[in-house]
């Protein structure tokens, strides 16, 4: 099943201050018009909605007039969720325990650890 989105133009009406106030990743897909497959938001609304962040981050919208930030932001949504749509989140890791828990990266040494004792003890 698709949702897919209304074929109405993106009410561009305090765009930044309306993203700002959605809280659920449906909330995001409906105001800017983008059609989702439910099963795949199931799986990985967080990463991509973490993507979507990452994204817009690069992005310097805040000086650019509406109809230009919502169009940025409709595209933007649609490539964060193409990334989880033709692949799993464990292959984009964009979260830090997916990243250190990565098994194509080198493990990292772990530092070694010093009880404060041991330290007080050689400076009596």
């Amino acid at each position: 099943m698709n949702c897919s989105a209304d074929s109405r133009p993106i009410d561009i009406t305090n765009i930044l201050a309306r993203l700002k106030g959605l809280s659920a990743a449906e909330e995001f897909f409906e105001v800017l018009g983008v059609a989702y497959d439910p099963k795949v938001l199931d799986v990985s609304r967080l990463h991509i909605m973490k993507r979507v962040g990452q994204y817009l981050a690069k992005e310097g919208f805040s000086a650019l007039p509406a109809p230009v930030i919502a169009a940025g932001a409709r595209a933007t949504l649609e490539r964060a969720y193409e990334d989880f749509a033709t692949s799993s989140p464990l292959t984009h890791r964009v979260f830090k325990v997916l990243k250190d828990h990565d098994p194509d990266s080198p493990a990292r040494p772990c530092p070694t650890f010093v009880p404060f004792e041991s330290v007080l003890n050689r400076i009596e």
